[in-house]
Parts: structure tokens; sequence; C-alpha cells
């Protein structure tokens, strides 16, 4: 008998679904929210609303896309946190509702694995290749960068963090004070492909053990353009691409050199990247770089699988189902939720 899950993710400012059956992604809808634009940053109650909204058509259109029917649902998984309360509500009490209404159990899910286990996804294509266990994955994203030893579906252990800021806030709010709008990582990402890389060097930390931290960086590229602002006015819209290059290739270096420590400390057999900056184009250029130099099995999300979405929800929620993991009625969405 086929095990089918629907997913369901509402962590942030996206209303994900998705159908899974047996491993297979059937469908993944995804609803953003184009309004925090504007404010430019995530507005925790806007995002709320807008969840509420868009939840029962976005859960039907997956549903119907995939062509499954109510009944035939095993589970449902719903991301338990971390993220914003009130948009986790939305989705976790979705699930409950619906999980009484047909009698099935649900599943919680943690948010952070679930991008990790984007990986696991049953593909049917030639080239498709599982992870090896052990795996070591950079998750990288505007709330989070992690290193993560991966021994098994479900369990996870974090060997290296940032202490201060993730690679994704340092990528949007350079961004935001040149001027590039939000969010800034896209627009780095397209207009880095234009500059020198070496134009310009801001600084890199020196921090313990596997651990990361941006907010040095931050600084030294905001003291960089106030100081540049006032010899040339116009020093930005003249080194844009430049500047773009030169961010980007800082960051990188300093995700790729922990990387490359903890893959040589932990002997991993295969290495991969995951969240929102994993669609980075010189974050995955050189991921494949490191993966030829150490000689070791690289993987890397397709690019809807990047950002938050429903299909790793319900991916986690399949191999949960798979060892009788489920969720109780009592359990409420957490801001903040350990790995």
């Amino acid at each position: 008998m086929s095990t089918i899950i629907l997913g369901i993710e509402s962590s942030c400012d996206e209303t994900s679904a998705s159908v899974v059956k047996d491993g297979e992604v059937l469908s993944n809808y995804i609803a953003n929210q184009t309004i925090h634009e504007k404010y430019g940053g995530v507005v925790p109650e806007l995002a709320s609303r807008a969840h509420q909204q868009n939840i029962i058509p976005v859960v039907d259109a997956a549903l119907k896309d995939a062509g499954i029917a109510l009944e035939e649902l095993s589970a449902i998984a719903f991301t338990r946190g971390p993220g914003l309360l009130g948009a986790l509500l939305v989705g976790t009490s979705f699930a409950k509702g619906l999980s009484l209404a047909l009698n099935i159990p649900m599943i919680d899910v943690n948010h952070l694995q679930a991008h990790i286990l984007v990986h696991f996804i049953k593909q049917n294509t030639p080239d498709f290749k599982m992870p090896s266990f052990p795996m070591l994955c950079l998750l990288v994203s505007g709330g989070h960068t992690q290193l993560v030893l991966v021994e098994n579906h479900l369990k996870m252990t974090i060997i290296g963090q940032t202490i201060d800021d993730a690679a994704g806030e340092a990528f949007d709010k350079c961004a935001k004070v040149s001027g590039l709008g939000y969010p800034g990582g896209p627009v780095v990402d397209r207009l880095a492909k234009l500059g020198n890389p070496k134009a310009f060097v801001f600084s890199k930390p020196r921090v313990a053990d596997l651990n990361f931290s941006f907010s040095g960086l931050k600084t030294s590229y905001l003291y960089f353009l106030q100081d540049k602002m006032k010899e040339n006015a116009n020093f930005i819209d003249e080194n844009k691409a430049d500047l773009c290059a030169s961010l980007q290739s800082t960051i990188v270096d300093i995700l790729m050199d922990k990387t490359r420590k903890a893959i040589q400390q932990t002997n991993v057999k295969s290495f991969a990247i995951a969240g929102g900056v994993s669609a980075n184009s010189g974050l995955r250029s050189a991921t494949e770089a490191l993966g030829k130099e150490l000689g070791i099995e690289v993987h890397m999300p397709q690019l809807s699988y990047t950002t938050d979405n429903a299909a790793m929800v319900a991916i986690a929620g399949y191999y949960k189902f798979l060892n009788g993991e489920f969720a109780d009625h009592s359990f409420a969405p957490m801001a903040r939720m350990p790995f």
C-alpha cells in the first residue's frame, strides 16, 4: 500500500502545500506574499493574514494537481517551527483540523531539517543518486547558517553555526545599504556575474572551531561604502557589479573555508548544501569545486527546492511516517524549535 503525505509549510511568507507518494513529489504549490517588498522585510501580522487567505486554495490546488483525494492521504505533515509564530499557527491549526476530520495522523516537522531532506526526494532521472551517509550539509538561509552532520534521515547534529548573523542576512543587509532593494540576495547574485570578485576586500572573521560570523562583514561593508561615498557620491552606482561580486566572493569564501575543515574532520561520504542561499550561483560553483578538490560526492538541490516549500515538509513527514513518529494534537507551534 502506498504512503501518501500532504505537506504544509507556513513558517514565514510562503504558503505552500505538497503531496508526496512513496518518496516522490506529485505536486508542490507555493503562494508568495509580495506585500512585504514595500516594507523591506517580512511583516509578521501581514504574513499571518495572508496565510489564512491562501492555505485552503493552495492545499486544494496541490491535491488536484497530484490527482489525490483527501481520503487517500496517509498523514499530514506540517512545519512546527522554527519560524514566525503567527504564521506557524495557521499551518498547525489547519493540519490539526484536517487530521481530525479525516481521522489520520499528523507529523510535526522541523523546518531546518526539512531543508536538508530535499536531497532525499526520489527522482525518476537517469543521473539521480541518493546522498550517501554520513553526509555533511551546509544549511544557509536568511536566518540560519549551520554545518550539519547527517547520519540518517532522522538523525542530524549541528557541528558548526553562526555566532551572530546568518549568511543570507549579510547578503540582504549589504544589498539594502547599497540601494538594491529587498530581498537583496538574488540581486547581488545577478550583478556579481558582471563584476570583478577581487575589486574590493572586505573583512573575514576569525572564529573558533567550525562556527561562522557575519556581523563584522556587514559592518566592514557599511563603513567601506560610507568612506567611498565621501570621496565620490556616485561610488555605489558606478561600482555596483564589482561591489556585489566582491561581497559574494567574501561570503562564499567564509562558508567554504569552514566547510572544507568540517569535511576533513568528519570524513563524511557526501556533502550537500541547502536553504535559500543554496540558490546562489557563486556558492553552487564553489560547492562543485570543493567536491572535486576533496574527491567527495556533492549534492545541490533543485532551485525550486531551495526556498521555503512544502515538498521538503512532505518528504520529512514521509521518513518520519516510516519510522512511526507522529504528533499529538496538543502540539503547539514553536518560534524557536530545538534542532
